[in-house]
């Protein structure tokens, strides 16, 4: 059955141009995109979003980074949307990666690590709803 998952290409790949290149690998592992959005967060919608890890010690260091430059934020959708997505990145830190994920080919560290997934089905409806509205999304 398809679901939804939400996705956000980190400052870092933006900055590297590899955007394109991500978005063609997800395509290619059968994702539709249902919205887009390139966008900068600001500095509170960053701790908005984040806000699960205000405990954590990488917070405020995430919080930089976030808004560090600007992000692809995507809706995608296809048959277990987010266990793909997951298993598609590759381990958090890219060093730990499996060959030919995206953050094996893209990330640099387990801080710039190219591209975010949502963990959950309930947290990618969340999420989703963070950058989208429904009158934004495309029925596919």
């Amino acid at each position: 059955m398809a679901t939804r998952t939400l996705t956000m290409i980190k400052p870092d790949a933006v900055e590297n141009q590899n955007a394109g290149k991500i978005i063609a690998h997800l395509e290619g592992e059968g994702f539709a995109i249902v919205a887009a959005r390139k966008l900068r967060l600001t500095t509170d919608q960053a701790r908005t979003f984040y806000a699960v890890h205000k405990e954590r010690p990488f917070y405020n260091d995430l919080v930089a980074y976030m808004t560090s430059g600007p992000i692809w934020a995507m809706l995608l959708e296809r048959d277990d949307a987010v266990p793909h997505l997951r298993r598609t990145m590759g381990a958090t830190n890219p060093a730990d990666a499996d060959e030919g994920t995206i953050r094996a080919q893209f990330g640099e560290s387990i801080e710039r690590n190219a591209i975010h997934g949502s963990d959950s089905d309930e947290n990618a409806a969340n999420e989703g709803a963070f950058f989208f509205s429904a009158s934004e999304l495309l029925i596919v």
